[in-house]
């Protein structure tokens, strides 16, 4: 009868266990040297020896004829104990057995002599699972067992294991197995079993084992099928899609490409790829991207190995901090929906789409992005955003010159400028430039008669509030922020004053220029333009608190 192989390849003594050095040599000096605790706690992450260890131990302590401390799975205690016929050595699962009357009868039975070995040991697999009650029935026969009693205890969650139990055990923490390790384990058995498993079939397994020896006996087991054994094949056994798609991916994502993004998607679903496992491997892209991006020189122990440097190093460069943070964030959002909905093609392809396309990101990554960009632009020594303001402040200068003008009468010239234009165009300039006050005055004076200033007539919050449906959350919490922004009206335009270019560059923009437009012209019943300026001072408020507080009728002053 076939036999599993990462049953058939568990370890039978404490030198064949891979990558726990650390706790095998303890194990074995305290074996060999008799100075043995009454009860071990074994703890780790799944597959790395934790149960197999335990096993070990029991026979070692059995066994008739020890070897430097380990067993010689020979003697009788050893081949009873591997094959379950001793019942002094019991194994037991807390997760089917947590109750407190399962523990009583544990106690009971416990305090008496091994029947055919020298030491009666309980093996207590996943023991964080017992309730609260059996763990208090366990503390006393703990503490003070019979001579003849040892209990090893294993876990995968150490922090629901009470204060009170770890006091009373001898810890080891079993360490996640290296990649190296796994691979020449795997090899190994490969070879014994006759199997053609090339070195980067190899690799690739040991990286998806995760440190875990049996998940990777498990995927060689489930990969056998083939003659040879490649990267390739490893792929399509497990539904992975690659480290070449997804960095093609990924590529789109930068590019922006929607569509070839959606067809590889797509394709991929085709063959039978698992959508979850997709979001996995660009998961793990864009988090070695970005630790490439945030520290280039140091990162070679940090990567996960996947992919080659190169893609890396191009997915960084060409995404920025800001973009990978942003990517992460909606790839692990996705993931998580995913485990929630039945259609997980469709939260993948939800999730290709919002990479791929920066308007469906969440508006604060957007901002993030924004702003890495104007400050990549400082550093470099390019400050784009001095000149492209003075290019739209002499571009709304000029707008409203050419609105006003036909407000100006010019009944008795139009005639004349329609015969003579050109002896006639000199005196109407000059007329209209008498007539009409320059639009943008630098100085308070100037301002005619009729300007309204936002401080005085809440007139600014008035266009501020009819705006606001239609602008987004970081342009419209600057421009209603007092300490930041204020604004007058001067005849037909609009000054808005922020204290910073960069809160400029946030609010102008053609939407919320647009959306101020017309929310000014319905408040003030005219055309107006918008223009933005730096101001370092804000203009003075022109009423104090006691004036705002004067304005609701039920607060009366004496």
């Amino acid at each position: 009868m076939y036999q599993a192989l990462y049953r058939k390849w568990r370890p039978r003594t404490f030198g064949d266990v891979v990558g726990q050095e650390h706790i095998t040599d303890t194990l074995r000096r305290q074996v060999e040297s008799g100075r043995l605790s009454h009860a071990y706690l074994f703890v780790g992450t799944r597959g790395t020896g934790k149960t197999t260890c335990a096993k070990i131990l029991a026979k070692a302590v059995n066994c008739e004829h020890p070897v430097n401390g380990e067993p010689c799975n020979d003697c009788p205690s050893c081949r009873g104990i591997d094959s379950g016929a001793i019942l002094d050595v019991v194994e037991l699962d807390a997760a089917s057995n947590n109750g407190v009357d399962n523990v009583r009868a544990l106690r009971d039975e416990a305090v008496f002599s091994p029947a055919s070995v020298k030491k009666r040991v309980y093996i207590v697999d996943e023991v964080h699972m017992l309730s609260s009650s059996a763990f208090n029935a366990l503390l006393k026969i703990l503490e003070e067992p019979p001579e003849h009693l040892m209990f090893i205890l294993a876990t995968t969650e150490i922090h629901k294991v009470p204060a009170t139990i770890l006091s009373r055990c001898q810890r080891f923490t079993f360490k996640r197995i290296l990649p190296a390790d796994i691979a020449s384990r795997l090899g190994y058995v490969a070879e014994s079993e006759g199997l053609n498993l090339t070195a980067d079939g190899a690799e690739l397994l040991a990286r998806l084992a995760d440190g875990s020896m049996r998940d990777g006996l498990s995927l060689l087991d489930q990969c056998s099928s083939e003659s040879v054994i490649d990267t390739e094949h490893v792929l399509a056994s497990v539904g992975l899609a690659g480290a070449d798609e997804t960095a093609g991916i990924m590529d789109c994502a930068v590019r922006g490409d929607v569509y070839s993004a959606l067809s590889s998607l797509d394709r991929l679903y085709s063959g039978g790829k698992e959508m979850s496992a997709l979001l996995d491997e660009m998961l793990s892209l864009q988090r070695d991207a970005l630790i490439m991006k945030l520290a280039p020189k140091k990162c070679a122990g940090l990567l996960s190995g996947s992919y080659e440097t190169k893609v890396i190093t191009d997915l960084a460069e060409r995404a920025g901090k800001a973009r990978l943070m942003s990517w992460l964030d909606i790839t692990r959002a996705s993931l998580s929906e995913m485990s929630r909905t039945s259609d997980r093609k469709l939260a993948a392809e939800l999730c290709i789409m919002r990479l791929c396309c920066k308007e469906l990101a969440p508006d604060i990554d957007s901002l993030r992005e924004r702003v890495e960009k104007l400050e990549v632009s400082v550093s470099n020594g390019a400050p784009l955003s001095a000149p492209s303001h003075a290019k739209n402040d002499e571009a709304r200068s000029s707008a409203p010159k050419a609105e006003t003008a036909p407000a100006v009468p010019a009944t008795d010239t139009a005639p004349a400028e329609t015969e003579e234009p050109y002896a006639e165009e000199p005196e109407a300039l000059s007329e209209k430039s008498a007539e009409a006050p320059p639009p943008a005055a630098d100085v308070p004076q100037e301002v005619p008669a009729s300007t309204e200033t936002a401080a005085d007539g809440d007139v600014w919050q008035s266009i501020l509030s009819a705006a606001k449906p239609e602008m987004d959350i970081p342009p419209f919490l600057y421009l209603s922020e007092p300490q930041y922004t204020s604004a007058e009206v001067r005849g037909a335009q609009l000054c808005i004053f922020m204290k910073s270019s960069f809160m400029i560059s946030v609010a102008d923009t053609p939407a919320v220029n647009a959306a101020l437009k017309k929310a000014a012209e319905n408040v003030l019943g005219r055309t107006v333009t918008i223009k933005f300026s730096v101001q370092t001072e804000m203009p003075a408020q022109s009423e104090d608190k006691l004036d705002r507080l004067a304005r609701f009728d039920n607060i009366r002053f004496e």
